[in-house]
């Protein structure tokens, strides 16, 4: 009972929205004139951060479910080389990718099956549930950004 208490939480927390604006909105709202756009100070666009977003989370799912996962290469491989979107259609799909991965990692901590606490065979001792929280973690920072860099672009009213 404790056990799927917790594996609940994990899915919500990881699905977001619950102290703060949930991904939807931040990530679909965004005027296609703007996702390149750098706002003065801020070293990251729109498309920078969705495309890390959908990167950092992809390579953790990938390294939890995939033995023979290789990780990009660290920083390069989880930022996009332009700051924005080749064109309106890369933006859903990266938006899409993302939802589909945030998804995968949600059932992986709801499948019963999976013990969130054993460590990963091919890791360095992580667990499912380190994994998890990394995601839960990183995805609240970086779209925290995304509503600053939005309310910066003028593009959030929330």
């Amino acid at each position: 009972m404790i056990e799927q208490a917790i594996r609940e939480q994990l899915a919500a927390a990881l699905r977001g929205g619950q102290a703060h604006a949930p991904w939807r909105p931040i990530l679909t709202g965004v005027p296609a004139a703007l996702r390149g756009k750098r706002p003065r100070g801020l070293a990251h666009s729109p498309w920078d951060l969705l495309e890390h977003l959908r990167l950092a989370q992809w390579d953790i799912l990938e390294f939890c479910r995939n033995p023979g996962h290789v990780s990009p290469k660290f920083p390069a491989g989880y930022w996009p080389r332009a700051a924005a979107p080749p064109n309106a259609a890369a933006w859903a799909k990266s938006v899409r990718a993302f939802a589909a991965d945030l998804e995968a990692m949600a059932a992986l901590v709801l499948d019963p099956a999976v013990d969130l606490t054993a460590p990963i065979p091919h890791g360095r001792g992580q667990t499912i549930m380190r994994e998890a929280l990394l995601v839960v973690d990183h995805n609240a920072y970086h779209l925290g950004q995304m509503v600053a860099v939005r309310r910066l672009l003028g593009a959030w009213r929330g």
